[in-house]
């Protein structure tokens, strides 16, 4: 079937409205110990008393809270003010500022530790909140967090974030965002999770300090991150901005691709759009190495013992139609909206569970579909997927 853009609209926003958010309405709000439940598993039984994730947390709010800016539905709104409350009243630290990594099902503190990677999403909640609400204690407290970030976590000397802090902000020994990351002081991963949330602040809030720091952030992903030669994202660092790890990540590299045009877009800076354009096109271009046509964007490749991943995870088919979508509005490429269209009938053939509601976690390489892995989750969040329609809907409407 020849896509056309607003049949590819219309199509992601009936996904949007019937399949992706009812689900978490429906399903995970927690109406006993409020907000919403930890985790549904991939074979579709929730676990009500899962611990509860900041990420997971954020990313809802996040969600919700374009969705009301974008359809002004309030059903939307209500989910998002739940998230926003249960946030403020359970993740935020009281004491000694920041996010605490995850809570009980109660709501009480299980991780204390200060993942900066979470401080982000809750910045990009907040900040959605505020831009769809006009709420200034949304604002109020995105503000608090980018000022933790900032205090504690950014390195005067050798530029960058570092990974993650103990409670009182103290140095921790095991930084890792998870059990598959290195243990390394800086990473892509959060570098880009600083990127967006501050991007969204911008938007609201045009701070001098602010501004400045979202610059360096682009400039950090041209200067250290980005392989120049290969024109992928290297994604672990020591402190000295020395990489180890020979991992292309696919995925990551088509999302950056278009999270940092959307910064210096964001920005205004001519002359920092021109630098950086030419980088947004090869980035998407080079990622394209993990696309097959029908079959969408495999995982990763291990560069030095040649493994490659060729499951294709929910998060890295929404993030390349977006990627593609980015290179067909603002580079005119028809043939990235050709792989856009294509990614997208790859989902709705083989991700979205018509059944259940929502998408499965991966198809795997022989096919099959990955039931081990959550539903909705600690990771499995409706930030990836709603995000991929929101997109497409907003930027062409």
């Amino acid at each position: 079937m020849k896509y056309t853009l607003d049949l590819l609209k219309e199509e992601m926003q009936a996904v949007l409205t019937n399949n992706i958010l009812p689900y978490w309405i429906d399903k995970m709000i927690d109406p006993v110990n409020g907000g919403f439940y930890g985790r549904i598993t991939g074979e579709e039984v929730l676990m009500p008393e899962a611990e509860k994730g900041a990420i997971l947390n954020a990313r809802i709010l996040w969600t919700f809270s374009a969705a009301y800016r974008l359809l002004k539905r309030e059903e939307y709104l209500e989910a998002a003010t739940r998230a926003k409350r249960y946030l403020i009243e359970h993740f935020y630290d009281a004491n000694f500022g920041g996010i605490y990594w995850s809570v009980d099902y109660l709501g009480n503190p299980i991780d204390t530790k200060k993942q900066i990677y979470a401080l982000g999403f809750a910045i990009y909640g907040l900040s959605e909140y505020h831009r769809a609400t006009g709420d200034a204690e949304a604002l109020t407290y995105a503000i608090h967090l980018f000022e933790s970030i900032e205090t504690h976590s950014f390195d005067n000397e050798k530029n960058g974030y570092c990974e993650a802090l103990t409670r009182e902000w103290g140095e921790i020994a095991d930084m890792r965002l998870s059990e598959k990351d290195a243990n390394e002081r800086k990473t892509m991963n959060t570098h880009l999770h600083i990127l967006e949330p501050y991007t969204n602040l911008y938007r609201v809030w045009k701070d001098d300090r602010l501004k400045k720091q979202l610059r360096n952030l682009i400039e950090i992903f041209i200067d250290k991150i980005l392989n120049k030669e290969t024109a992928h994202l290297e994604l672990f660092f020591d402190d000295d901005w020395q990489s180890k790890y020979n991992i292309v990540s696919y995925g990551h590299d088509i999302e950056a691709s278009w999270l940092i045009h959307e910064a210096a877009i964001e920005l205004g800076d001519e002359e920092l759009l021109k630098r950086v354009e030419p980088w947004v096109v090869r980035i998407a271009d080079v990622a394209t190495e993990g696309y097959t046509p029908h079959e969408g964007m495999i995982y990763e490749k291990n560069l030095d013992n040649g493994h490659v991943d060729k499951d294709r995870h929910w998060w890295v088919q929404a993030e390349s139609v977006v990627g593609y979508i980015n290179l067909y509005q603002h580079f005119g490429k028809e043939d990235a909206f050709d792989k856009a269209a294509d990614c997208w009938t790859y989902i709705q053939k083989h991700l979205l569970d018509n059944e259940h509601g929502e998408w499965f976690w991966s198809i795997r390489a022989d096919g099959s579909i990955n039931r081990v892995d959550d539903k909705a989750g600690f990771w499995k969040c409706p930030y990836h997927n709603g995000r991929m329609c929101m997109e497409v809907i907003e930027r062409f409407q």
